[in-house]
């Protein structure tokens, strides 16, 4: 009977996995943890890249969950829609949403945009570092110009910002840094050789500050990595060379929903979770396997890579290798 019982729960457990769009501790919070409007209604929130895709969306659902926000990315006229947009939808006052626009590669710009924040709100409660550009292009046509693009925005730009927020914090004994990384930071991805590098460094950044904030419980350092998501991100990728853009972003439907995503990350910010897998699968199964079985990993990295420049070379859909039908890239 005892053998029975155990088949049924580890049978129900595979079942679930099988369906999991995030990593079981996550999960486990979302079902069991605390609820992102008792951790974080009133909250002071400063998201970078938040004119657009997953930036945008925390916005609109940290202000439905009553945080005040800081938003903040290059385009102005951009966050002030986004700010227009929370205070149409929900019971936000004027005052409780600063724009301040901020371009993560002026790095002498970022104590003063700082102090703008501090000055407005008096705390910080929660630092999200969004901002941030992927890449589609080959390591073997791609100038050098960016891959140094890739680091100074997407990593240093982030430790800039993070650099500038960090004393504030120690200060007070208590705060959350969350960085929107990538499954790319920590598995290889084709065609994106420089993101995935940044990203890579992005997470070892982060890990290595968190065992130097030990002393400091109440100082929360959370990498959220997701995977394929719907956003902007592919249509403003670097190519090979700086100023081209992509092509087409072809489709982009099979992807997780934005409003998904975001909502998990906020419940891995209500419960504190230092590291956050969100995707569906096969990629989630891609984390785990990298994570437990890298050399099986690196087996199946290798096939669906292989699949994956071929499509890119023939001018399909890169992200086409994950399907049984290739999808055309649209015009």
């Amino acid at each position: 009977m005892m053998g029975y019982t155990s088949f049924g729960y580890r049978s129900g457990e595979f079942i679930r996995f099988i369906f999991a769009d995030a990593d079981l501790t996550l999960l486990w919070a979302a079902r069991f943890g605390n609820s992102p409007e008792s951790k974080l209604r009133g909250k002071v929130v400063w998201i970078t890249g938040a004119s657009s895709g997953i930036g945008e969306e925390l916005s609109y659902q940290l202000a439905a969950l009553g945080a005040r926000l800081v938003l903040s990315a290059r385009r102005e006229n951009e966050l002030e829609r986004v700010k227009r947009t929370c205070l149409e939808r929900f019971s936000l006052k004027d005052e409780d949403i600063l724009v301040i626009p901020l371009d993560l590669l002026d790095r002498g710009s970022h104590q003063e945009k700082t102090a703008v924040a501090l000055k407005h709100f008096g705390d910080i409660d929660v630092l999200i570092n969004n901002g941030g550009r992927t890449q589609r292009s080959l390591c073997t046509e791609a100038d050098v110009d960016v891959y140094q693009a890739l680091m100074e925005l997407n990593f240093l730009g982030t430790v800039s910002v993070t650099k500038q927020v960090l004393p504030h914090m120690i200060c007070r004994g208590s705060g959350i840094i969350a960085t929107v990384s990538s499954v790319a930071g920590f598995v290889g991805v084709p065609l994106a050789t420089g993101y995935a590098a940044s990203k890579h460094a992005v997470q070892g950044f982060f890990n290595s500050l968190r065992t130097e904030l030990t002393e400091y419980p109440n100082i929360t350092i959370s990498t959220i990595c997701p995977g394929p998501v719907i956003s902007s991100i592919v249509q403003n990728a670097f190519t090979e060379e700086l100023g081209k853009s992509v092509a087409a972003a072809g489709d982009q439907t099979h992807k997780m929903s934005t409003e998904r995503c975001v909502h998990l990350t906020l419940v891995g910010l209500a419960n504190r979770v230092k590291e956050m897998w969100i995707a569906e699968q096969p990629f989630l199964l891609f984390c785990y396997l990298w994570q437990y079985t890298p050399t099986l990993a690196w087996y199946l990295t290798n096939v669906l890579g292989k699949k994956r420049v071929q499509n890119f070379k023939a001018g399909l859909d890169a992200d086409s290798a994950y399907f049984t039908e290739p999808k055309v890239k649209t015009t």
